[in-house]
């Protein structure tokens, strides 16, 4: 899933660890890498169930140190070492991978041990300051709506029941349970949380939203070079405030913020944000099968899956394309090739009907979005929608 700025989300569940002698330790290090190496080179969200780390599926310390091994060929470049009761031998935790470091932007801690906390605060000393800002201990999972979209992860039901069971001790019965209001209909000049049609028939008939032309457009002019567009994320209560002028109908100044990724993160949340995904639910199939096509035909299948495309969403996709196009051209200077707009834009553009995608489905999903970008052209050239 995403958290509130956009950026992707990893999970680690304790209590999905199998026992210590049950498990291919060289086979799950190989997996923790693939599955970081799909986000660290964009901004990205770690949040961490302890819940269910116990003395039978805890690592071995024979491990730790091959993992950190491994992880030092490449980005490490200190480690603490810290005694723990967690363990019951040593807690290897390493703050200085600067890939993994460095676009971390949270790390959410669940149902935190009284020990981690006095563990945290007995070495905070020697941790920088910056990355000691990232760390957030939640008590409740209740907590993490605060900070990201609570209903798209995917949480164990252990930890769940852990969860009910710390409240009902706190309060001496379970939770009651909560009744969601109904939802507010949208304002007339609405831009974000709603169809590209209910945008159109409110905006006299314009088929691009006004988001998306006044983001693009400023970018155009402003963004091009920049290293890291759509990388980096932005302050959280900056793009809920232009949310609320855009959704208000009110005019947006972005020279007024002095951060070029703001209309960055604007536009990644509008489609984030959209009823159904640019690519259409319907879409999602066919576009998983990008992969079983061979090489030399998968631009002309693209081709076919674009063009079964409702015309609104054409037009709107083409538009963003042949922007996404330009930024691909100015590679040299913001280092955001094709690929690198796939793996920030695939999962904004289309995602299942249910459910979040899973890591296998990346690959295929990023594929897709690669193709468009570097062959806009050949796969945008013979369709014209009135009006557009």
């Amino acid at each position: 899933g995403d958290d509130n700025s956009g950026r992707k989300v990893i999970t680690f569940s304790c209590c999905r660890m199998p026992p210590s002698h049950q498990l291919n330790h060289t086979r799950l290090l190989e997996y923790l890498k693939y599955t970081l190496d799909q986000y660290v080179e964009n901004d990205y969200t770690v949040v961490y169930f302890h819940y269910g780390l116990k003395s039978l599926n805890k690592p071995s310390l024979k491990w730790l140190q091959t993992a950190y091994k491994e992880f030092d060929r490449k980005y490490v470049s200190k480690i603490f070492v810290l005694p723990s009761m967690i363990f019951k031998s040593r807690l290897i935790i390493s703050f200085s991978f600067p890939r993994y470091k460095k676009n971390l932007k949270a790390l959410y801690v669940v149902h935190p041990t009284n020990f981690i906390k006095i563990l945290w605060n007995i070495f905070k000393p020697l941790i920088s300051h910056k990355f000691g800002k990232k760390i957030t201990y939640l008590n409740y999972l209740s907590d993490l709506r605060e900070h990201l979209k609570y209903d798209q992860l995917n949480i164990p039901q252990e930890v769940i029941r852990h969860d009910e069971n710390l409240r009902g001790k706190q309060k001496g019965k379970l939770p009651p349970v909560v009744k969601v209001p109904p939802p507010r209909p949208p304002l007339p000049t609405q831009q974000f949380g709603v169809s590209l049609q209910y945008i159109k028939d409110k905006n006299k008939g314009e088929l691009i939203p006004p988001v998306m032309k006044e983001t693009i457009s400023y970018l155009k002019r402003k963004g091009l070079q920049v290293e890291g567009l759509f990388r980096r994320s932005a302050s959280i209560q900056t793009i809920k405030d232009v949310q609320k002028l855009y959704n208000q109908g009110k005019s947006v100044n972005f020279d007024d913020y002095h951060d070029i990724h703001i209309p960055a993160v604007i536009l990644k949340t509008f489609l984030r944000e959209l009823p159904q995904p640019l690519l259409t639910f319907e879409c999602y199939d066919y576009i998983l099968g990008i992969t079983s096509v061979e090489s030399s035909l998968r631009v002309t299948r693209c081709k076919q899956i674009i063009q079964g495309l409702p015309e609104h969403n054409y037009v709107v996709l083409k538009y963003l394309i042949c922007f996404l196009h330009m930024v691909s051209q100015e590679s040299i200077y913001n280092r955001m090739t094709a690929s690198s707009l796939a793996c920030v834009f695939g999962l904004n553009l289309i995602w299942p009907s249910k459910g979040t995608a899973s890591l296998s489905a990346l690959v295929p999903l990023n594929l897709f979005t690669e193709l468009l970008i570097d062959f806009y052209m050949n796969i945008f050239n013979s369709r014209t929608v009135p009006g557009e």
